[in-house]
């Protein structure tokens, strides 16, 4: 497990932006345990109240969840929650300005789509 942090984002958002790219790509499963916020705290020389309101957050997202006693716990439906997450994220970031730029530019839906075929068939 490798973190990494710049000063783009306060850290505990950069901690809860991580596991949650870790849960996405499969690294932690729905059901596994993730390491204690002490375990994270020690690894990382951070403070632990950064680490827990990084995952926190997580668990205010339903990606994560609490067992009395047990830690915290990939929620079952984590990973269809990102995914369901980053399309709409995909979408306000690069599908509604594509379409905006492409009608100001007065390119037909029908124009467009050729475009994106395009783009498909040159990877």
């Amino acid at each position: 497990m490798q973190f990494e942090f710049d000063q783009s984002a306060p850290l505990y958002q950069q901690i809860a932006d991580q596991l949650a790219e870790m849960i996405f790509t499969g690294i932690f499963e729905e059901g596994e345990q993730v390491p204690s916020t002490t375990q994270l705290s020690q690894e990382l020389h951070i403070n632990p109240a950064t680490v827990l309101k990084g995952m926190n957050q997580l668990v205010d997202l339903q990606l994560l969840e609490k067992r009395r006693g047990r830690g915290m716990f990939v929620k079952a439906d984590a990973h269809q929650r990102l995914v369901t997450q980053r399309k709409e994220a995909f979408y306000q970031a690069y599908v509604a300005s594509l379409v905006a730029e492409a009608k100001k530019l007065g390119i037909e839906e029908a124009h467009l789509l050729e475009l994106i075929k395009r783009g498909y068939d040159h990877e």
